[in-house]
């Protein structure tokens, strides 16, 4: 029922092509939504894929995670994507060609590093990361949680010694999850919901905020359905589903 005002315009334009007998919109699926979304909005975006089925039933939201940078070469190539969620403004630049309208900032996120339970190599910050006796993981540089490690070393002025350098910050999380590193770069919100590992906080990490822009693209298929998709992503309802999974104000 909340979200019932943001997709009005939705239910409208469903309704010419989906219609039952008694002039309302079919619960039958009519249109798959292609939303390519950072790897780190796994699972938050499923709960707002769901919430915003349930208003409109004939819609399937299909969900494709990665990193943005790899999303975004995609899309580049002519991947069928509707709506996208990146985990900076930069990957969005990069398909501002393909950008239906102006991009909206949804939510922001900053790092922490995850540990074992337990945390046997003892990390108690950034710092920690200098050291060849902690086998750490980062993110690459191109992905936007690389960036903002980068970004964040530098200001703090740490080298880490990264034995390797991932695509996602999932795939970090799962080296860490899995024993394989002792500690790696990710955001806030990654942590809760990964088994086996915990946080090791960073001071100053405020001091670098990724902020997560969505937006329609140009060859969405239904644009009223993929706008309303984007304005629910951002609106009041979307926002307290984000910010329970621990993502910032944008």
């Amino acid at each position: 029922m909340a979200a019932a005002g943001i997709v009005a315009i939705a239910l409208g334009g469903c309704a010419a092509f989906s219609p039952d007998t008694e002039g309302a919109p079919s619960t039958a699926v009519t249109h798959v939504l292609d939303v390519y979304a950072a790897a780190s909005l796994s699972g938050v975006m499923e709960t707002l894929a769901d919430e915003f089925e349930e208003v409109l039933p004939w819609v399937d939201v299909r969900v494709t995670y990665g990193g943005s940078s790899d999303l975004a070469a995609q899309i580049l190539e002519g991947a069928p994507a509707a709506v996208f969620a990146s985990a900076d403004e930069a990957q969005m630049a990069a398909v501002a060609d393909e950008v239906a309208g102006e991009p909206v900032v949804f939510a922001t996120n900053t790092l922490t590093i995850a540990v074992p339970e337990g945390n046997p190599a003892g990390v108690t910050g950034l710092a920690s990361l200098a050291d060849d006796a902690v086998v750490s993981v980062i993110c690459a540089p191109q992905v936007p949680c690389g960036a903002a490690t980068a970004e964040l070393a530098a200001h703090q002025g740490v080298d880490i010694a990264a034995v390797s350098e991932e695509l996602s910050v999932t795939d970090v999380l799962g080296k860490v999850a899995s024993g394989q590193a002792d500690a790696g770069v990710v955001y806030v919100t990654d942590v809760p919901r990964a088994a086996g590992v915990e946080a090791v906080s960073i001071d100053g990490a405020d001091a670098v905020v990724n902020r997560y822009p969505i937006a329609r693209l140009t060859r969405s298929d239904f644009a009223e359905i993929a706008d309303d998709f984007v304005a629910y992503v951002a609106g009041a309802e979307g926002r307290a589903v984000l910010a329970d999974a621990g993502f910032g104000a944008p």
